[in-house]
């Protein structure tokens, strides 16, 4: 079976940083395109960024650009998102998620991604 479980989620002040991880099993995972997504209360999911199979393209929403970066580690099978200038709108569950891609520039939409995690929780407070 394919797993996604995403961890490094918490609570954090503005302006601080978080790392959140997603390992994964059961994947062939150097032939996925990989995506963070995320969640606020009464708002839609939205794609937060994401990177291609073997990382030389990445894609990050407006609202993150400068100061989130994805990455890979395909030997481990797990990829990571890097927050740093944390804000309160950041406040969100954050899911990972993995397609075949090529996702033809719709790196943002979910309909591109066949499996999820479970998402993990993070909190930035004013």
């Amino acid at each position: 079976a394919q797993v996604l479980v995403e961890s490094g989620g918490d609570l954090v002040q503005a302006g601080g940083s978080l790392t959140l991880s997603c390992t994964t099993s059961g994947l062939n995972f150097e032939h996925y395109v990989l995506g963070w997504f995320r969640q606020a209360p009464g708002k839609e999911r939205e794609g937060v960024s994401s990177i291609t199979w073997t990382g030389a393209s990445t894609y990050y929403a407006d609202s993150v650009k400068g100061r989130f970066t994805i990455s890979r580690d395909n030997a481990k099978m797990t990829f990571y998102l890097r927050m740093d200038s944390l804000k309160p709108e950041d406040t969100a569950m954050y899911y990972c998620a993995a397609g075949l891609g090529p996702y033809g520039g719709r790196w943002y939409a979910e309909d591109e991604y066949k499996y999820w995690g479970q998402g993990t929780q993070v909190t930035v407070s004013s």
